[in-house]
């Protein structure tokens, strides 16, 4: 059976939400992890709850490549080796394209693309000589784009094709690859964006069926650690999302954005003026 039993697992955006719940749970299987983040104190704290000489915290920003290095260097000389690395850190922005702050958007595309790039660039030849397992995380998002959330759902896209690509390149080497498709997840990342903006709660529930829940951390983390232990190609929370993935074509047709355009005209100008509001594209925590 599949197992992380001893293997070395290095995690982005490890301080909170995902990350330090899949690091936990990976540690709870046997695994060391290695857990990088732009925000000290949870980093620390996540550090020092964990058994002690099973997780080591780095300070890193994914926009810099010498700073994911760093990091790989880390890994590299407290634990001797990396066996999977799991590129999640991703932020989002708020507004429409005419209503979003242009450096946000940029900054969106920065972390959750370039990041993605930056996190496999300086880790890969370590998982080369584990034959190891790659886990970038991407979105529902990719194929399921929602208003007002342009830069997310471009960058998740992006980093979905990274992984189909990196795949094709790293198969050779006995190194595999998965991409991670979740709906919306109880993360800081959607928790603030309901705090700072009533329209993006409306959003949410005016989308049709199982599009309109949310799903806990532990349900998520549970799918990624079992994803992990079995090197899946694809992990889909809710099992649901896997069927749209697999009709992508209809959901971004005339009759599958029919429900979504009936609201856009309601909620975007919504959205928007509650951006301005704000004064920020993003959250108080990412600006």
């Amino acid at each position: 059976m599949a197992s992380v039993e001893n293997k070395v697992v290095l995690i982005t955006g490890g301080a909170r939400g995902i990350g330090a719940g899949t690091a936990t749970e990976l540690v709870a299987r046997g695994a060391n992890v290695v857990l990088v983040d732009v925000d000290q104190p949870p980093l620390d704290a996540l550090v020092a709850s964990l058994p002690e000489g099973r997780a080591v915290g780095v300070l890193g920003d994914v926009t810099e490549l010498a700073s994911m290095e760093k990091a790989a260097a880390v890994a590299i000389e407290t634990f001797g080796r990396i066996d999977v690395v799991v590129a999640n850190a991703g932020i989002a922005s708020y507004g429409s394209v005419l209503g979003v702050d242009p450096a946000t958007f940029k900054r969106v595309i920065d972390i959750n693309i370039t990041g993605v790039f930056h996190t496999v660039r300086a880790t890969l030849p370590a998982v080369i000589e584990q034959r190891g397992y790659v886990l970038v995380v991407s979105s529902l998002a990719a194929f399921a784009p929602a208003p007002g959330l342009a830069a997310y759902n471009a960058s998740k896209a992006g980093v979905e094709h990274f992984a189909n690509a990196l795949r094709l390149e790293t198969a050779h080497l006995g190194v595999q690859v998965g991409c991670a498709h979740m709906s919306w997840i109880d993360t800081p990342l959607v928790q603030d964006a309901r705090e700072d903006l009533h329209a993006f709660d409306e959003m949410i529930a005016s989308m049709p069926g199982p599009l309109s829940r949310t799903t806990s951390v532990e349900e998520c983390v549970q799918a990624f650690a079992d994803g992990i232990e079995k090197r899946r190609r694809h992990i889909y929370v809710p099992g649901w999302v896997g069927a749209i993935a697999s009709g992508r074509g209809l959901v971004t047709s005339p009759l599958g954005s029919r429900a979504t355009l009936k609201e856009v005209p309601r909620l975007l100008p919504m959205l928007d003026a509650e951006v301005r509001k704000l004064g920020r594209s993003t959250s108080a925590r990412n600006q």
